[in-house]
C-alpha cells in the first residue's frame, strides 16, 4: 500500500473515531465513574472489537448482513438493548464514590473490557462502513494478506489511540474538577445518555 493511500485511510478513521456516539459515551462512563485505567480498557476492548468487523468485513461479513438482514436487525436491536442495560445499570448503581477499591477494580476492570467490546460488535453498521470505506483504497482482486492486516492494524490503533486520549483526558478533567462529589450527577447524565441512545438506535431503524 502506497504512503499517501495508507495515509488518506488513516484520516478518515481518525475522523470517524472522533466522531460522537455510543462508542464515546462508554469510554468516557469508566473513565469519569471509575478511572483512565478502566477507560483505557475499554478503550482497547472497543479497538479489538473495531478491528475484528475491519476484518470480517474484508472476508465478506457485510456481503452475509445484506443477504441475511435478519442478522442486522438482531445485532441492531441487540447494540440498543445493551446501550439499555447499561443505561438502567448506572442509575440504579449504589455506591458511594467515583473511585473504586483495588478489589472492587478486577471485576470493574472486567466490565470495562465487556463494554468496551460489546458496544464494537454490536454495532453490525462497522461491517458496513469498512467495506465502503476499504473499497475506496483498495482493488478487490489485488487485496493481499500484507495489505489487508496493515488495514486492520491501521483501523485498531487509530481507533484505541483516540479513545486512551479520551480517557486520559476525561479522568483528569474528574480530578482536577473535583467531581467524586458530583456522582450522583453523573450518574444521572449517564444513565438517561445510554438510554436516549438506546431509543435513537430503535428509531432509526423505522426512519
Amino acid at each position: 500500500m502506497e504512503l499517501t493511500t495508507w495515509l488518506s485511510l488513516a484520516f478518515i478513521c481518525m475522523v470517524g473515531a472522533m466522531s460522537p456516539g455510543p462508542s464515546l459515551a462508554v469510554v468516557l462512563r469508566h473513565s469519569l465513574y471509575n478511572s483512565a485505567a478502566h477507560g483505557i480498557v475499554a478503550s482497547v476492548s472497543h479497538g479489538l472489537g473495531v478491528g475484528l468487523y475491519a476484518g470480517l468485513s474484508l472476508a465478506g461479513l457485510a456481503s452475509l448482513i445484506n443477504h441475511f438482514p435478519i442478522v442486522y436487525q438482531a445485532l441492531v436491536y441487540g447494540g440498543a438493548g445493551y446501550l439499555a442495560y447499561m443505561g438502567l445499570r448506572i442509575l440504579m448503581n449504589k455506591s458511594s464514590g467515583i473511585n473504586v477499591s483495588d478489589q472492587g477494580g478486577i471485576n470493574t476492570f472486567k466490565q470495562a473490557a465487556q463494554d468496551g467490546f460489546a458496544i464494537a460488535f454490536l454495532n453490525p453498521k462497522l461491517a458496513i462502513f469498512f467495506v465502503a470505506l476499504f473499497s475506496q483504497f483498495i482493488d478487490p482482486q489485488a487485496m493481499t494478506i500484507q495489505v489487508a492486516l496493515i488495514m486492520c492494524a491501521t483501523v485498531l490503533l487509530i481507533d484505541t489511540a483516540w479513545y486512551f486520549v479520551v480517557s486520559v483526558g476525561a479522568a483528569k478533567a474528574r480530578d482536577k474538577f473535583d467531581l467524586t462529589k458530583k456522582q450522583s450527577s453523573i450518574d444521572k447524565i449517564l444513565g438517561i445518555a445510554f438510554l436516549l441512545l438506546a431509543l435513537r438506535v430503535v428509531i432509526e431503524q423505522f426512519v
